[in-house]
């Protein structure tokens, strides 16, 4: 009796998923494409879910519709145990070791963020065989401006993030020159969204 009552203390004590999964994950995912599609711009996720230790709740929404069984998720040691508990239970996620073998790769707040070259890049016949990367951002309204061009901009999209690693618009024009191959990145701040796929080209605002 002792290791099923042991069991069900664990299961309680895992915060809840999406209230109505399937409308919840459509309207994340159709907020992220839109993310995607328009580079730079910032979007709010209002969905509700619970949210685990690490992750913000924008964070924890695109990971909720975004990662499954077949598509696995790296995680900072630091943050496996609380977070990678929650995904597992909602979404058979299955929690890589390393970057390189993940569809998806969270940097929850104060992690570090791997180095682009360390997650998976794609294939010449099958480029969309890349990571993503999600990282959680100080703020997506305040900071360095960074100045964004290229498919889905009109002129140009001004940026304005902080948190971003030191060297992060290095890596990233270096990611953009390997097009088609390369990351793309998802950049998150308590609920809110901004994508920046590999197409988009970056410099610092004069």
């Amino acid at each position: 009796m002792a290791p099923a009552t042991s069991n069900r203390a664990a299961g309680a004590a895992i915060l809840p998923g999406f209230a109505d999964a399937p409308v919840d994950s459509q309207i994340v995912f159709r907020t992220l494409l839109d993310a995607l599609a328009h580079p730079g711009r910032v979007y709010e996720l209002d969905t509700r879910c619970g949210v685990p230790a690490d992750l913000s709740p924008a964070m924890t929404a695109a990971l909720l519709t975004l990662v499954d069984v077949d598509a696995p998720l790296w995680l900072p040691v630091g943050a496996v145990a609380d977070a990678g508990r929650f995904l597992r239970f909602h979404c058979s996620s299955r929690i890589m070791q390393e970057p390189g073998l993940a569809t998806f790769v969270a940097v929850p707040a104060g992690h570090d963020m791997p180095a682009f070259v360390q997650c998976r890049q794609g294939d010449p016949a099958y480029p969309d065989r890349s990571a993503t990367l999600i990282i959680e951002v100080q703020s997506l309204e305040n900071g360095a401006p960074l100045r964004l061009t290229g498919p889905g901009i009109q002129d140009e999209q001004v940026l304005r993030v902080q948190g971003l690693p030191g060297d992060f618009l290095e890596q990233w024009q270096t990611n953009n020159l390997r097009f088609p191959l390369g990351v793309d990145v998802i950049l998150t701040q308590g609920r809110l969204v901004c994508g920046l796929p590999r197409t988009c080209r970056m410099s610092r605002e004069n």
